[in-house]
C-alpha cells in the first residue's frame, strides 16, 4: 500500500514524499491516520535531526516518518492481535513506549510509523504495551489531542508533597492550596489550567502567568474566572509585564504564603529562578518545559530546600494511564482539548509548519492528514469565509463554541465536496 508522509532526513531537512509500506507481518497493524496535532518536541527533532536522543543514526538512507499526536481508524490486523483489534475501530496512540529501556518512539525512531502520514504500520512492541487504544469518542482531534493532554495529566501526577510524620508521599497538586503556572497561557498552559479545574481535590487559588495580553484574553475567553469560581477556585491571569514588581504581587495573591506547586512552563533559568523562590512550605516545582539547550542551568536556593522542604522535579510524557485519563475526561467533558487548537491544516502544511514553529504565533497546530489545505488560524475563518463556503460554514461551527475548534466542524471539515 502507498502512503504519503513526512519524513526527516537530517537537520532542517522534511520532505513530503508517496512511498510504498511493506507488506504487513502477523504481528503488526496496518492503520490510517487522519488526524495529527504537531508539537514541538517534533520542532526539536527536526532542527537537530541525528543529534535528537530518540532519531537513528540513519537517518539519512532510513528517514523517519515524524508526528506522534495521532488518531485513525484501523485498517488491517496482523494475526497475532486479531483477537484485540478488528479493522475499522478508531485508535488513539500512546508514544512514550520505554520499550525495553530503548528511547525509540513513534514520529521520531520508525521509518514506517508516525502521525504525519495517511497510513502507517504500527510494530508490535506498541500494542505489547498496551499503547494502541481503541478510542470511541466521535472526533478525532480529540484523541489526538489525548497525547498532549496526557503530558499535562503526568505532570500533576508526578507532583508530590510530604509531612513531618513520617515519610509518605503524597502524589498530585496539594487540595486547597496555591497552584502556579508560569507562562500558562500557550497550548500546554491551557491544558493545565483546564485540568485543575476539573480536579476532585482542587487547590483554592489558580494564578497563571503570560507576557501577551491577547494569549489572556483568548485563555479568559475560553476558561474565564467564573468558571473557576463556580468550583470553588479563585483564578487569577497575570501579566508580569503590567507590574513594576511582578513577584510581589504574585506572592501577595497568597497572602505571602507562597506557591505550594509551580509549573514552569517555558525553558529559561530566570523564570526556574523565579518558581523557585516563590514556593511556599513543602513547595513543588515541576520543571515542564523541555529545553532544548542541554546545558541549561539555574540557581536553586538550597537553604529553602533544607529548611523548608522545596523540592524540584521534572516531567515529560504521559503514560498509559494519563492517556485513558485523558480520552475518558474529555468524553466526559471535563476538559475542552479544543482550547488548545488554533490553526488548522493539511499534510501539505507540515513541512513549513514545523521548521517554523516557534514563530508561528498561538496553541496548537492541528493536521487532518488526508487533506491539501494551507495551514489556516481559526481566527481567520470569518475573513475567508467571505469568498469561501467552507470556511463561512467553519466559521459558524466555531463561533457556536466560544471561538473554538469542534466535532460538528471537524465532519464538515472531512465531509466537505473537494
Amino acid at each position: 500500500m502507498k502512503t504519503k508522509a513526512v519524513r526527516l532526513y537530517g537537520e532542517n531537512d522534511l520532505r513530503l514524499e508517496t512511498f510504498e509500506l511493506p507488506p504487513l507481518k502477523e504481528d503488526e497493524i496496518l492503520v490510517e491516520v487522519i488526524s495529527d496535532s504537531i508539537c514541538m518536541s517534533t520542532y526539536k527533532l527536526a532542527i537537530q535531526g541525528k543529534k535528537h536522543k530518540r532519531a537513528p543514526q540513519n537517518i539519512d538512507t532510513h528517514p523517519v516518518i515524524i508526528g506522534h499526536e495521532t488518531a485513525g481508524v484501523i485498517v488491517e490486523v496482523g494475526k497475532v492481535w486479531q483477537d484485540q483489534f478488528k479493522p475499522g475501530q478508531r485508535f488513539a496512540l500512546q508514544p512514550a513506549l520505554n520499550y525495553k529501556g530503548s528511547l525509540a518512539s513513534p514520529g521520531y525512531s520508525y521509518e514506517y510509523f508516525g502521525g504525519d502520514c495517511t497510513y502507517c504500520i504500527i510494530p508490535r512492541e506498541v500494542m505489547e504495551l498496551g499503547c494502541l487504544m481503541v478510542y470511541e469518542g466521535d472526533a478525532f482531534y480529540e484523541a489526538s489531542l489525548g497525547e498532549p493532554m496526557s503530558c499535562v495529566i503526568g505532570g500533576y501526577h508526578s507532583n508530590y508533597h510530604t509531612n513531618k510524620r513520617n515519610y509518605e508521599h503524597t502524589p498530585g497538586v496539594k487540595a486547597g492550596g496555591n497552584l502556579l503556572i508560569l507562562g500558562g497561557c500557550g497550548p500546554m498552559g491551557l491544558g493545565a489550567i483546564d485540568y485543575a479545574l476539573q480536579l476532585d481535590n482542587p487547590p483554592k487559588r489558580v494564578v497563571v502567568t503570560d507576557l501577551s495580553d491577547d494569549r489572556i484574553a483568548r485563555a479568559k475567553r475560553g476558561l474565564p474566572e467564573t468558571k473557576a469560581k463556580e468550583r470553588g477556585i479563585e483564578l487569577i491571569y497575570h501579566n508580569p509585564s503590567q507590574f513594576k514588581d511582578s513577584r510581589s504581587v504574585l506572592r501577595d495573591y497568597t497572602e505571602g504564603l507562597g506557591y505550594d506547586d509551580i509549573f514552569v512552563y517555558i525553558p529559561i533559568s530566570s523564570l526556574v529562578e523565579e518558581a523557585d523562590s516563590l514556593l511556599a512550605f513543602d513547595g513543588c516545582l515541576n520543571f515542564f518545559a523541555g529545553p532544548t539547550d542541554n546545558q541549561l542551568s539555574a540557581a536553586i536556593n538550597m537553604y529553602n530546600v533544607h529548611y523548608i522542604a522545596t523540592k524540584i522535579i521534572g516531567s515529560t510524557g504521559g503514560n498509559n494511564d494519563d492517556l485513558i485519563e485523558a480520552l475518558d475526561l474529555s468524553s466526559k467533558k471535563r476538559i475542552n482539548p479544543s482550547l488548545m487548537i488554533t490553526h488548522i491544516g493539511g499534510l501539505d502544511s507540515v513541512v513549513e509548519t514545523t521548521l517554523n514553529l516557534p514563530k508561528i504565533p498561538g496553541g496548537k497546530k492541528l493536521i487532518y492528514t488526508h487533506l491539501e489545505m494551507p495551514l489556516t488560524a481559526i481566527d481567520d475563518f470569518a475573513a475567508l469565509g467571505a469568498d469561501d463556503p467552507l470556511f463561512k460554514a467553519l466559521n459558524e461551527s466555531c463561533e457556536k463554541h466560544a471561538g473554538l475548534w469542534n466535532s460538528e466542524a471537524e465532519s464538515l471539515l472531512l465531509n466537505w465536496p473537494k
